[in-house]
């Protein structure tokens, strides 16, 4: 079970007008790019939408869950043995997980 101090909770990378009120895609690439160069994957919980995984270095997961919604037991199983491979790679690897707003999925 990887610690609470490898996960990023966080939300939605966006841009354009919503990265007014939103984190701006760039800002969180930079955040990522220097705190854990080489060392972070995001995974994208969000079904409504996406985004260029180049800013993340194509390291970048998708599980399509709906807002408000239970996720399917397969896409959990397929979430949680994903981030076990990564964490399990190098003991810097972090996660930076994210919904729309941060705290729903």
């Amino acid at each position: 079970v990887p610690s609470a101090d490898r996960i990023i909770a966080m939300s939605f990378p966006s841009s354009g007008k919503q990265s007014f009120y939103r984190n701006p895609i760039e800002e969180v690439a930079r955040f990522l790019d220097t705190k854990h160069p080489d060392h972070y994957k995001v995974y994208n919980l969000c079904s409504e939408k996406g985004y260029d995984p180049k800013y993340f270095h194509y390291r970048v997961e998708r599980i399509f869950i709906d807002d408000h919604n239970v996720p399917a037991l397969q896409d959990m199983l397929k979430f949680t043995a994903s981030v076990r491979e990564w964490m399990s790679q190098d003991e810097k690897n972090i996660i930076a997980i994210h919904c729309k707003g941060g705290k729903g999925r």
